[in-house]
């Protein structure tokens, strides 16, 4: 009969795989040596896959003796080590590690749905803040483009406040899609998209200004927009919100850390965890 293998272990193999061929074994060559970066940066990949802080994390990692097999560890680093390690998890690293992941599973997607979503700042109940009167004035949020045959996220984005629309996402989430899209690929999306750079092969639906559309070739959009809702294709783009759904649902809504050069690395985080869960 076989075991089961908890989910925890499965991603913490996972995670520690992933940074061994990424990331070099110390940072330095005269570093204390007691952990690799390796081990330190799979640890820190787990407690965010586990919603946990440094200290609760380092408890439950003393109570796991098969996730510490799994990444190695004969002691138990620090809460403080941890919190050093994610300080040197930039975000050319985690896309460097998103990469490296999305290349070894190999994803080609015909179809690639992008959406975005808001973290809150704050870890204030929502009773607290309706009864308070005060209103969300600071928060980040986290783009992400989704292939829909295998739900994996293909490319991730993030950006503090400003406008709502999602304008600023789509060149940098279609540039980045453009790997894991087959030779014809469509890029769905909502209106939040509609831009310039908008091709003829990007499903978009076009704002209507004063109420009507104009120009002949967002006409012709709006007209292939609502042939795809017809035959269910653009009903594709809701796997994106299903995403958005599983990564708040298990790995929280808001943005645990304080300074924000650490905040804006997080919806990253939280996209690259989501696949390996995936």
């Amino acid at each position: 009969m076989n075991k089961l293998e908890s989910r925890y272990v499965r991603v913490a193999r996972l995670a520690y795989a992933l940074t061994q061929r990424t990331l070099p074994r110390y940072s330095h060559p005269k570093s204390p040596h007691r952990y690799t970066q390796r081990q330190l940066a799979a640890c820190v990949l787990v407690m965010f896959y586990c919603n946990r802080s440094y200290r609760d994390f380092e408890e439950w990692l003393a109570a796991t003796d098969q996730v510490r097999n799994v990444l190695g560890l004969q002691t138990i680093p620090d809460h403080s080590t941890l919190s050093r390690m994610f300080k040197r998890i930039g975000i050319v690293m985690l896309q460097a590690l998103m990469r490296r992941l999305l290349n070894a599973l190999q994803p080609r997607e015909a179809f690639i749905a992008g959406d975005s979503t808001g973290y809150r700042t704050t870890h204030a109940s929502a009773y607290f803040q309706t009864h308070t009167g005060r209103r969300f004035r600071d928060w980040f949020k986290g783009a992400y483009a989704v292939g829909t045959q295998s739900q994996f996220i293909v490319a991730a984005c993030q950006a503090h406040g400003g406008s709502a629309t999602d304008v600023r996402f789509f060149k940098p989430l279609h540039r980045r899609a453009a790997g894991y899209g087959t030779q014809h690929w469509m890029f769905l999306g909502d209106a939040g998209f509609d831009c310039r750079a908008v091709t003829k092969r990007d499903l978009i639906p076009p704002i209507r200004r004063n109420g009507k559309l104009v120009a002949p070739e967002r006409q012709a959009r709006a007209d292939l927009i609502a042939q795809a809702r017809l035959d269910g294709l653009y009903g594709q783009r809701w796997k994106a919100e299903t995403v958005h759904s599983v990564i708040k649902r298990l790995f929280g809504d808001t943005i645990r850390s304080r300074s924000l050069a650490l905040q804006s690395r997080e919806p990253i985080m939280k996209g690259l965890i989501y696949n390996l869960h995936r």
